[in-house]
């Protein structure tokens, strides 16, 4: 054992061991009055391995070092502590397997490992433990079955094995531990039936079963349960239906979980009985018919989630629920998302409990108006009521709800003008109200809503001009959507100060004017519609700065002039439109314009030249009477700029002598060999634009070749920093800093790095990786798509990291980012899980977060959700099912398939338990970890078996 901060300072001969912390000796007249029995060092801060030597200390009883930092394998010497009754090694970062000579322990009372990266299986030898009461082995990578041994345990109160990899039936002998008041189950690769035989523990208070792959009915015997508190089987693939009585048993249930299984039926009148119940989730079934007013009767009651199912209502009698829950005082949450509610939405809804926070409506058939009195909801943060029938105008009491945090009323037939009291709703940070029929002017209050990251007012009737007030909103970063309205005039130059907005549409209207040149300044665009208004002039030369534009819609204008030539050098631009205009000269053939399926121009009647499935005339060369003018300049100008130039050249080769004599000497981080600025020239043929890989926010990535001191060629990549770009050098040292001592197998090597200055007497810094020829990530996963998405995922993956000086910036991709990244929060652990998520999922399912399947409705996350409980091999990649029997996994006949199946499963819910919409809820890095060696495992032993 190590010591870190003090707590065993006093661990030395100046005092009687007896007398150090933590340690416990016998009493004073006892049999052993100076012999250890019991080292209670829990949160010590300890570190190292457990040492082997404890299993000396013959008399020792308890043994409690939990909550520290241990590592290593708990020693097998442990057994010899045959007086030992409590044994605690929880949240350390134990590993390897569980000696099974923890089982001659026979006075053991409680064992707590949990919280470890303990693997293997769970030894038999335990079940020889006849006074345990408590088994504690959760959140560890335990893999096999759970021993049938266990169920000899006859005093065994509470058994915890969640979080681990344990695969097989749950052993219906664990039915006879008559004491047993927790199971806990949950979160590993169980499958089969529930038992009946659980339904014999009468003094059952926790039922945790959720998160695995258990088929079949809920067994009627668990209804009988009439101790339980908390019943979880939600995450598995349970069916039936619930009896009509199935409640009157459960007087002292308070959390109900079978959400995310197929279950169908009515939800039974008799669950206004359970008095004690404050949370139910039984969304993702099919429950069909009405929510029964009885939930009324639930005074505890603070959610009630239903969310994608066949319940409705068309009538106030469907309705009558809703007036019922007005007697739920503590009421936060009601999720009523993707159901078949229908008809007029009850006034009542206004007399909620005041402590709503989460109101979920959305993609419902609700009509008629929004209450008028919803503002007395006061404590909603996200109030969701997209993709309904709803008419009317909107109420001027949302105004006081200014907690609110999320508002969507998109997709409605709402009409009217936006209420100015929407200005109070400060705290904001995703407004839409896009397709709906709002008329008048967009008014200048919503520059109140400073936390605003998502504005969409799309496809109304807005008229008059863009209020200036929204481009003074800095946090807007998601998207600004003012498409498809009346809107006039010009597009204000103030919208520059959206620095960190991402997608812009403002096409569809009647704006006029030239396109602002300040759009340039807004450098995270990726998006830019202003198709279809009347805008005028040129493009202006500021967009060359959005180096991550990727799509361009300017069609349907009067713009003139020649296209740009940067237009060609937007590494990340994929769809360029400027068809309709009024462009002249000649198109370019390099860049996006080299792909016919990636520009539009039609309509252009003055272009010339271009690539020949352009089909545009030639441009003609200079005429005799241009070159004649040229040959008449008067000889003294001509004399004059001659002098002129020599002049120049003879300053310019003093300062490149000068530079030379004093430029400073070539760096490189310690222990990488130096190289050069002149190297890195000649290694990539002058940094030339066929050896550009890609190009993000700092620098650009270049292949090429250089020479060991070996003389053999070695092919490197050059990642050269844009150091004009804000923060390109602190990211410059940081990164230096992250990886002079890096190494890791999943990294690409760094080579080196060089701080130079080039030919023309700038700074120059660039970092030499290890060249990866195999391409990227995304190649693998998706190799039907072209190059161009190599280049535009190595951008985004490096803007992830993009530093701002603003209050908030969209940092990552959309689809991969995570939620809370949107509303401005710093880039964390937590975020990075839920993209590693996204990616699991991505691979599993071969499909990406943004395709267009995505964009409609379902999410990849809710479809992989919705398969798992359906036929989940429909929803993984065609590429992973090669060899699988694609039945029904509970009836395939093939073993072999059955195991790859499981570990798929176990993937796609991994990837949704990293991809959570609450940071909190998401898995740390360690759970994953062990989540991924278990996987690994299972498909090792089924390797195995199949050799064999």
């Amino acid at each position: 054992m190590l010591l870190s901060d003090g707590f065993l300072a006093s661990w030395n001969a100046s005092s009687h061991y007896c007398s150090w912390p933590g340690v416990v000796c016998g009493r004073r007249g006892g049999r052993h009055p100076e012999r250890v029995v019991a080292l209670q060092m829990s949160s010590f801060n300890l570190s190292g391995s457990i040492s082997p030597s404890l299993g000396n200390l013959s008399l020792l009883r308890e043994l409690e070092l939990g909550d520290n930092q241990f590592s290593g394998n708990i020693p097998p010497e442990i057994g010899q502590l045959t007086r030992l009754t409590m044994l605690n090694l929880s949240s350390n970062y134990l590993q390897g397997s569980i000696p099974a000579s923890i089982g001659e322990c026979a006075e053991l009372m409680s064992i707590d490992l949990g919280n470890n990266q303990l693997q293997g299986e769970i030894p038999a030898e335990l079940g020889a433990l006849k006074n345990l009461v408590r088994l504690g082995l959760h959140e560890n990578a335990l893999s096999g079955e759970i021993p049938r041994s266990l169920a000899d345990l006859q005093s065994l109160g509470a058994l915890s094995l969640f979080k681990n990899r344990l695969h097989g039936e749950i052993p219906p002998g664990l039915g006879n531990l008559t004491s047993l008041y927790h199971l806990l189950l949950a979160h590993n690769m169980l499958s089969g039936a529930i038992p009946s035989s659980l339904g014999m523990l009468s003094g059952l208070s926790w039922l945790e079963l959720g998160f695995n792959n258990l088929t079949g009915l809920i067994p009627s015997s668990i209804w009988n349960v009439s101790s339980l508190t908390e019943l979880n089987l939600q995450q598995n693939m349970l069916h039936g239906t619930m009896p009509p009585d199935v409640f009157n048993s459960l007087p002292h249930l308070q959390h109900l979980y079978i959400n995310d299984n197929q279950f169908h039926g009515n939800i039974p009148v008799s669950i206004g009985n359970v008095s004690a119940l404050s949370r139910i989730q039984i969304g993702f079934n099919s429950f069909g018919g009405i929510i029964p007013p009885e939930v009324g009767r639930l005074r505890n009651l603070t959610s009630l989630e239903a969310e994608h199912t066949f319940l409705g209502a068309k009538d106030p009698k469907g309705w009558g629920f809703i007036s019922a829950l007005t007697n739920c005082s503590n009421l936060q949450a009601l999720f009523l998302g993707n159901n078949r509610f229908e008809g007029v939405l009850p006034v009542s809804i206004s007399n909620l409990s005041v402590y709503l926070e989460y109101l979920y409506l959305d993609f419902n058939a609700i009509s008629g108006s929004m209450p008028e009195d919803i503002g007395n909801l006061v404590s909603l943060e996200a109030l969701l009521l997209h993709n309904n029938s709803f008419t009317g105008i909107l109420p001027s009491s949302l105004g006081r709800l200014k907690n609110l945090q999320v508002l969507y009323i998109d997709n409605n037939k709402i009409s009217g003008s936006i209420p100015l009291a929407i200005g109070n709703l400060t705290e904001l940070n995703y407004f839409r109200l896009d397709v709906n029929a709002f008329t008048g002017r967009i008014p200048c209050a919503l520059g109140n809503l400073t936390n605003l990251v998502e504005l969409g007012l799309s496809s109304n009737n807005f008229t008059g001009p863009i209020p200036i007030e929204i481009f003074k909103i800095h946090t807007l970063s998601l998207t600004l959507d003012i498409s498809n309205n009346n809107l006039e005039g010009s597009i204000p130059q103030e919208i520059g100060g959206l620095k960190n907005l991402v997608q812009f549409y403002a096409d569809s209207n009647k704006l006029s004017g030239e396109i602002p040149s300040t759009l340039g300044e807004c450098q995270l665009l990726q998006n830019i519609s202003l198709q279809n208004n009347f805008l005028s002039g040129s493009v202006p030369s500021l967009l060359s700065q959005l180096k991550g534009l990727q799509i361009l819609d300017l069609s349907n204008n009067n713009l003139s002039g020649q296209i740009p030539t940067f237009l060609s050098n937007l590494t990340m631009l994929s769809y360029l439109n400027l068809s309709f205009n009024d462009f002249s000269g000649e198109v370019l053939t390099f860049g996006v314009f080299s792909n016919p399926s990636a520009i539009s121009i039609q309509g252009n009647g003055k272009l010339c030249g271009g690539i020949p499935d352009l089909h545009l005339p030639r441009c003609a060369s200079q005429s005799p009477h241009r070159r004649q003018k040229l040959l008449v300049i008067p000889i003294v100008v001509s004399l004059v700029v001659t002098l002129l130039l020599l002049l120049l050249l003879y300053k310019l080769l003093s300062w490149r002598k000068k530079i030379k004599t004093n430029i400073p000497s070539t760096t490189s981080m310690e222990g990488h060999p130096l190289i050069s600025y002149s190297q890195l020239v000649r290694a990539t043929d002058n940094f030339s634009a066929t050896n550009l890989l890609g190009s993000g926010s700092f620098g650009s990535v270049y292949k090429g070749e250089i020479n060991n001191q070996a003389g053999e060629s070695k092919d490197i990549a050059v990642k050269v920093l844009k150091l004009q770009t804000p923060g390109a050098l602190k990211s410059f040292i940081a990164e230096c800093e992250a990886l002079r001592n890096l190494r890791h197998r999943n990294l690409v090597k760094i080579i080196t790095a060089c701080s130079s200055i080039d030919n023309s007497g700038n700074d120059f810094k660039a970092i030499v990786f290890e060249f990866m020829p195999n391409g990227s990530l995304d190649g693998w996963l998706h190799p039907d798509n072209n190059d161009h998405t190599e280049r535009r995922i190595l951008d985004e993956q490096n803007s992830v990291f993009q530093p701002s000086t603003n209050s908030i910036v969209f940092r990552g991709t959309i689809g991969y980012a995570a939620p809370e990244y949107g509303a401005g929060n710093t880039v964390s652990t937590q975020g990075d899980i839920y993209s590693y998520g996204i990616l699991v999922l991505e691979t599993v399912t071969g499909k990406r977060p943004s395709d267009s399947k995505f964009t409609q409705g379902l999410s990849l996350c809710e479809s992989v959700s919705l398969g798992l409980h359906g036929k989940v091999m429909d929803i993984v990649d065609n590429k992973l099912c090669l060899g699988i029997d694609q039945h029904d996994p509970e009836t395939t006949d093939d073993f072999s398939s059955k195991q790859k199946i499981d570990c798929l499963i176990s993937l796609l819910k991994l990837g949704l338990s990293c991809s959570q919409e609450m940071p909190s809820s998401r898995l740390s890095t360690g759970d994953i970890i062990k989540e991924l060696h278990a996987i690994k495992e299972s498909l090792l032993l089924e390797i195995e078996d199949t050799e064999k």
